[in-house]
């Protein structure tokens, strides 16, 4: 009797410490209160883990600005965020975020304002840096003047509240029937209740007086969409297109011989979609001059075969333990 007590007893305490562990656990990429984790296991939902590792300077970013919370601003609108920009008392949620990435470059001694996040004030900017960067996802899947999206590198398509958020991305608002930017927010992590609903919890200023942190829906309609940490994302590139996507794909084309170095510019003109229609006539695809998703996947493809039979793509690294093996590497 006692040995069968025992041993239930000692089944009934493991199931509730892996149960309290599964329920209230903390994430080990970013440091949360007490509270906010009970309240996340009251209301039954679960923190989704990252598809990305997050990177040292994202935890620091976000540290800096939970960090902020209760931030309220004075009479006139007036903000040390926006002292910072150099307009106190201006609309200040991009200026919230944009300082506490400037307080990260100031703890690291490394540049991270201007190369991995955005330093800006006006509307539409901000939206506009990261997808010239590469590294916009619109939330209903297809980004306005571009075309759809798919995940990078695969034939999985991005469509409407498709892509789940990253911690440290930046989530753009609108509330204009131009959709242009109106709120800027960054996403400190998600959850998924027991419905299988999503919620993104974000750090904003500027809500409406002061920093605070509000959970919307992953189906949010005012979210145009998301600058993210991570490229995560490819596009439809045509015509008028500018940017490090379009950089990609005429290096690409370049690479096998289908574009001179005096057109890889960034922009995609005239001679990029001839080149296009060029490759896509020889892989047998519709000549649309228009670099959608088929083409681009054929395009790296045939661009990987071509550099592995290419001795010049071939870079040579010599083994540190073995003076004699050498390893080939493609740039």
């Amino acid at each position: 009797m006692t040995r069968h007590w025992l041993k239930h007893t000692a089944a009934l305490l493991i199931t509730l410490v892996l149960l309290t562990a599964a329920a209230g656990a903390e994430p080990d990429w970013i440091d949360l209160p007490q509270d906010l984790l009970n309240k996340l296991q009251a209301a039954h939902e679960t923190i989704i883990d990252p598809v990305e590792p997050v990177p040292e300077h994202v935890r620091q970013l976000l540290k800096i600005a939970r960090a902020e919370l209760g931030y309220t601003e004075e009479r006139g609108n007036i903000t040390k965020y926006g002292k910072w920009a150099g307009d106190p008392a201006a609309e200040w949620c991009a200026e919230y975020l944009c300082w506490c990435v400037d307080q990260v470059d100031q703890l690291t001694g490394r540049k991270i304002l201007t190369v991995y996040y955005p330093r800006y004030s006006s509307k539409n900017v901000g939206m506009r840096w990261f997808l010239k960067e590469g590294r916009y996802i619109a939330r209903r899947g297809t980004v306005p003047g571009w075309g759809s999206q798919w995940y990078r590198g695969s034939e999985e398509a991005i469509g409407k509240n498709g892509y789940i958020p990253q911690p440290g991305d930046w989530a753009f608002f609108s509330q204009s029937s131009a959709s242009d930017t109106t709120h800027v927010a960054m996403v400190e992590f998600c959850t998924r209740d027991r419905d299988g609903n999503v919620l993104v919890y974000a750090l904003e200023g500027n809500k409406p007086d002061r920093v605070q942190e509000t959970a919307y829906k992953l189906t949010e309609e005012t979210i145009l969409g998301y600058g993210t940490v991570h490229d995560l994302a490819d596009l439809v590139i045509k015509g008028g297109c500018e940017g490090r996507k379009v950089t990609d794909l005429q290096q690409m084309l370049n690479d096998v011989g289908l574009l001179s170095d005096t057109y890889v510019t960034g922009t995609y003109g005239n001679h990029t979609a001839e080149a296009i229609r060029a490759f896509q006539k020889s892989q047998g695809i519709e000549q649309t001059g228009v670099a959608g998703q088929q083409t681009q996947l054929a395009l790296l493809k045939y661009t990987e075969r071509y550099r592995e039979e290419h001795p010049e793509y071939w870079e040579v690294t010599e083994d540190d333990d073995e003076d004699s093996v050498t390893a080939f590497h493609f740039q």
